[in-house]
């Protein structure tokens, strides 16, 4: 049985992919009305699922007229991916799972291959990162910004 998280997650993509501008305006407590739950689990699934990394923008407003904007940023279709893309590697550290999601994005997105995807996905892998935690995460933004270069230059150096 799928989590509330999992529902209301399927239901707001859903409602994008019909909506033709594109992104959504939702309130918080009527989508909590909604599905039976407090406006903090909109909160959670809105700050866990439709992060940058996984291809959203959301905007807030509150207020008596507040709302939340969700919209998706489809990259293959935006000349200024590869400066999104830049914006989204700018962090000093990187998770495991930050980095899977921009790597799955960009499968998605079809900027890169099956094959590359699963090149670069095994060498962010926890077990290969033979470090400590506390090192892991800045290493794995190292590894990811070089194959990152290497994936958006044309001859794929490292510029210095």
């Amino acid at each position: 049985m799928a989590s509330i998280s999992d529902v209301i997650e399927a239901y707001l993509k859903s409602v994008i992919v019909k909506s033709k501008t594109g992104y959504i305006e939702i309130r918080r407590n009527e989508l909590a009305g909604q599905f039976n739950c407090v406006p903090s689990q909109i909160n959670y699934v809105l700050s866990t699922r439709f992060t940058v990394n996984h291809g959203f923008v959301v905007e807030s407003r509150r207020g008596g007229a507040g709302y939340v904007r969700i919209e998706k940023i489809f990259l293959k279709n935006d000349a200024n991916w590869q400066e999104k893309l830049h914006q989204m590697l700018k962090k000093e550290l990187i998770s495991h799972q930050i980095a899977i999601g921009i790597l799955q994005r960009l499968l998605n997105e079809e900027q890169l291959t099956t094959r590359e995807y699963k090149i670069m996905k095994n060498m962010l892998e926890k077990v290969v990162l033979k470090v400590e935690a506390a090192s892991s995460n800045k290493l794995r933004a190292d590894i990811l910004k070089a194959m990152m270069i290497a994936l958006l230059t044309e001859n794929g150096d490292q510029q210095e």
